[in-house]
Order: C-alpha cells, then sequence, then structure tokens
C-alpha cells in the first residue's frame, strides 16, 4: 500500500524536486505538498486509509486535524473511520461562539493529532497547546511522511508518540526503485537528510 500511494502522490506533483525554502528557512531538494490532495479525490482516500491503518492501534476520542494542510485528509480520515473531527483554529474568532476550536468534545477525551509532514514539531506544538488548554489529552501525533529533520526527536522530548505511514527515506527509496528519479536526485536528497539531522 505505501509503494503504490508514494507512487501516486509522485504522479500528482505532491512530491517535488528542485530548490524549495521550508517554512523554517532552510532549502531542500524535495518538497511534499499534500495540500494538493484536495484536488485528487482517489489519492485522498489513499492517503485517509493508509492512516487509519496507523491509528488502527491507537486509544483515542477525536481526531484533530491541524489546519490548514491536514483538514481535507483528517475530514477524509473521519469519514474512513467513521470517527468524530475536531481542529484547533489558527486564529480564535472574534465574534459568534468566539471558539478555539471547531467541532464538539468533551473536557478529558483524548485526541489524536493529524498533520499531513512533519519537518519539527513546531507547528505541531502550535496544535496541541488550545487541544490541552481545552482539557484534551494528546498522546499521539500521526503525519503522512516524516521527513527525518528533528521532528521525532522534538515530538518524544515533549512526551508525545510520532507515527508516520512514511519517511522520506521510503520515499526516495521507492522512487528510486521504480526509475523514477535519478541516482543524482536520490543522492542529493539523501545528502541532505544527512545534513539536516
Amino acid at each position: 500500500m505505501n509503494e503504490k500511494l508514494i507512487t501516486e502522490l509522485y504522479e500528482i506533483g505532491a512530491i517535488q524536486f528542485g530548490k524549495f525554502k521550508l517554512k523554517s528557512g532552510i532549502l531542500s531538494p524535495i518538497y511534499l505538498d499534500l495540500r494538493i490532495l484536495v484536488s485528487h479525490p482517489r489519492v485522498l482516500r489513499d492517503a485517509a486509509r493508509a492512516l487509519a491503518e496507523k491509528l488502527g492501534a491507537l486509544t483515542f476520542d477525536r481526531i484533530a486535524a491541524i489546519p490548514y494542510a491536514a483538514l481535507p485528509i483528517g475530514a477524509a480520515l473521519a469519514l474512513e473511520m467513521d470517527r468524530p473531527l475536531i481542529y484547533p483554529r489558527q486564529m480564535k474568532k472574534d465574534y459568534g461562539t468566539e471558539r478555539v476550536i471547531e467541532g464538539t468534545f468533551n473536557a478529558g477525551e483524548t485526541a489524536v493529532v493529524i498533520d499531513d509532514v512533519i519537518t519539527t514539531g513546531a507547528s505541531k506544538f502550535e496544535a496541541i497547546a488550545p487541544l490541552e488548554n481545552a482539557r484534551l489529552r494528546v498522546r499521539d501525533v500521526v503525519v503522512l511522511v516524516d521527513r527525518e529533520q528533528g521532528g521525532a526527536a522534538e515530538v518524544a522530548a515533549r512526551g508525545y508518540t510520532l507515527h508516520a505511514v512514511f519517511t522520506i527515506r521510503e520515499i526516495m527509496r521507492v522512487l528510486k526503485t521504480s526509475g523514477a528519479i535519478s541516482e543524482a536526485q536520490y543522492r542529493e536528497v539523501m545528502d541532505f537528510i544527512e545534513s539536516e539531522k
């Protein structure tokens, strides 16, 4: 399943090669644009199924998707698993209900945090804070891709467990083996990963 999903992501342009500036400011030879999954329902469904397999062994009451990239993924996952979805707002509303978290939940419930990619843990912690402030328990963070640039260690240092459908190394191995990328592209990304550990 993972090899098929990696190939699909590459074919729709969600895995790109070149020079890309990441949120952290680092220049990367690979970019994962999983936001485009909204335009590819079949691949979005496959991504949700892969995440559902990861979540199968976890205990939780609510799926908490991190805006904005993970919202469509979270919605697809909620439908796939028939589980309720919530999401922390990036900015508190100053009108209407003034909610910080959209969706319904009860204090004391457990939320599993979902995102598309992890590079560092920063955006995960920004999303976890309002959940915990609302007295939801968070133990697990689940992503489609771990870029293997320290995010897993940062998450673990804060007491959470990271689960990834696949890592950047797995993506590169599948794309190289299938002939989708050249040896030079493979080497450039692998050298980058090693230098950013």
